[in-house]
């Protein structure tokens, strides 16, 4: 009688595979990220040598009394320590434009962020003609500030300018808006507003079609109006795109430059210059360890900026 063998159960393989495959997946992992740094070789290299480079350098510029007679001998210069911050601080001028800049700020970016943000509300309840009004909103973004510039500059013009113009039609004598100190910041913050406010809008309008409308309605129907509804459930979901604004919107206002310098080229009495375009004139100077103290001054000022806004507007959990 034939007895049934039965096959020898196999056996059950390690976890992970067997050792030659673990090598060759070790090889194949090592020859991945050989390859990926060979191909980020290229952008590394640009990256050290035009930005981490200059970067380092004019960290170490700041602490000497580097001229534009030191550029052929660079190593030749004597240390510094921290009297170019001191001589800064010192400066009647740099504080002036410290003050310039942070009136700018401080106006400037509540005032952009209140009108985009209205634009952005607005813009979310039509349905028609939508497109329109974005392009017409973000359409000054992407114009070039020199040409802006220039155009607000015509525009604002005592005795030809449009504005004091239709003015002068209803029987107002309209003043010197960049010609005088307490009007020509002003003057720059609105111009600033208004070529920025497009950026902004797209961004709230973004964050506001991202609104629940289940909570709104759930709102709604427990009687809470429509201001009610705004600020209890809309405001609370928009603090992260409110957060995203303000930092690059503040970024952005205390580098301001390029309006002071085409529209009022600093003036009247220095009363629009900025620190950046004190920084400028200082490298014009010739004063590049000073220029360099005074740049990271506004490093500084721009990281103090955007953890008070973080600590600010930052998601409640």
């Amino acid at each position: 009688m034939a007895t049934a063998t039965t096959a020898p159960a196999s056996r059950p393989s390690p976890v992970g595979g067997s050792p030659g495959t673990k090598r060759r997946r070790s090889l194949l992992q090592r020859r991945q990220t050989r390859t990926a740094w060979l191909l980020a070789l290229p952008f590394l290299l640009l990256f050290a040598a035009f930005t981490v480079g200059p970067v380092f350098a004019s960290l170490v510029m700041s602490f000497t009394d580097m001229r534009s007679t030191d550029v052929r001998t660079p190593f030749a210069v004597d240390l510094a320590g921290i009297d170019n911050y001191t001589a800064l601080f010192q400066d009647p001028l740099f504080r002036k434009v410290a003050l310039n800049t942070a009136i700018f700020v401080a106006v400037g970016v509540p005032l952009t962020m209140v009108l985009a943000l209205a634009a952005a509300v607005g813009l979310n309840r039509i349905t028609r003609l939508r497109a329109f009004f974005r392009l017409g909103f973000y359409l000054p973004v992407v114009t070039s500030i020199v040409a802006v510039a220039v155009v607000w500059r015509f525009l604002l013009q005592p005795d030809t300018g449009p504005i004091n113009q239709l003015l002068g039609v209803v029987g107002i004598d309209g003043p010197d808006w960049l010609g005088e100190p307490s009007l020509a910041l002003p003057s720059v913050i609105a111009m600033a507003t208004w070529r920025n406010l497009g950026t902004l809008m797209v961004i709230f309008l973004a964050g506001l079609q991202t609104v629940p409308r289940e909570l709104l309605e759930a709102a709604e129907v427990d009687g809470a109006g429509r201001w009610q509804r705004f600020r209890h459930v809309t405001l609370p979901l928009l603090r992260p795109v409110l957060l995203f604004g303000a930092v690059i919107t503040g970024i952005g206002y205390l580098q301001f430059f390029e309006e002071s310098f085409v529209m009022t080229n600093g003036g009247p009495l220095n009363a629009t210059r900025s620190v950046a375009y004190y920084t400028y004139d200082q490298f014009s100077f010739g004063n590049y360890g000073y220029a360099s103290a005074a740049s990271y001054v506004l490093f500084v000022a721009i990281v103090v900026l955007t953890a008070i806004q973080f600590r600010v507007l930052r998601p409640k959990t």
